[in-house]
């Protein structure tokens, strides 16, 4: 599965999350306390206590895929903030590789 980059919309979820839950936990976490459409064909990330086991929720037009990653050092998430977080492609690029960026300061860029 690819993904038009400039297109995707990728949602964190701010608090710890049982990582038994499959399509419909995580479906009725998306539609109950994100708040937001699980059928929209945006990135719905879920992530475990410890903060190294990471699932997400995507609906591709004929079903839903979900996509778990767990690292053997480190962590995706240090801290919860309790609150949903919208992020870029390249942020999600970056939490996968276990890189959690705090206190940045993005410049609007361009396009032609």
């Amino acid at each position: 599965m690819f993904f038009p980059e400039g297109n995707l919309r990728v949602f964190l979820y701010g608090k710890p999350v049982d990582m038994r839950k499959s399509f419909t936990g995580l479906y009725a976490l998306t539609k109950n306390m994100l708040r937001e459409d699980p059928l929209s064909g945006n990135l719905f990330v879920f992530v475990n206590r410890r903060g190294n086991y990471l699932k997400a929720l995507y609906w591709d037009r004929t079903g839903f895929c979900i996509w778990a990653k767990r690292l053997e050092q480190g962590y995706f998430v240090r801290s919860w903030s309790g609150e949903k977080k919208e992020m870029s492609w390249t942020g999600l690029k970056l939490l996968l590789e276990g890189i959690e960026i705090k206190n940045t300061k993005r410049y609007k860029r361009f396009a032609l």
